[in-house]
């Protein structure tokens, strides 16, 4: 699914993304999924995909994962 515009995500578009874990991710689900469409990356537990997740700028989460692995 590709969004085109910059506008917030509505729990339809959380619920229809492709979420995935990351390699690095324990086999007991303990970590989150994210899903990327266009400028926005949805966050959510693995533990509990039904309930809500958050988005947050595609340039935001960037900043994050740089931050982490530059903690590593």
């Amino acid at each position: 699914m590709t969004r085109l515009t910059n506008e917030a995500p509505t729990a339809a578009w959380l619920a229809a993304a492709s979420w995935f874990k990351s390699s690095y991710s324990a086999a007991d689900n303990e970590c989150v999924e994210v899903a990327h469409v266009h400028t926005q990356v949805g966050i959510r537990d693995s533990k509990e995909p039904h309930r809500n997740g958050l988005t947050i700028s595609a340039a935001a989460f960037t900043a994050f994962v740089g931050g982490v692995k530059a903690a590593e």
